[in-house]
């Protein structure tokens, strides 16, 4: 299977907020750094670009692949 990147993966903060973007790097505390990170509100569904971030571990309830076919 050809590398293609690393996947884009979903981190759900709480139940009407999720961010979803590429992971670039962790570390042993969960904390993420995230690329082309967007913000997305669940009930209004609106979304908001963030870029590049830096996303703290205890603040990680859920991450799943956005893509779950491509394995």
């Amino acid at each position: 299977m050809a590398y293609k990147g690393p996947p884009k993966v979903q981190k759900v903060m709480n139940v009407n907020l999720r961010i979803e973007g590429h992971i670039v790097g962790f570390d042993e505390y969960m904390n993420l750094v995230l690329d082309d990170a967007e913000e997305y509100h669940v009930k209004t569904k609106n979304r908001k670009q963030l870029g590049r971030i830096m996303l703290k571990g205890d603040n990680i309830t859920l991450i799943q692949n956005t893509n779950p076919s491509a394995n």
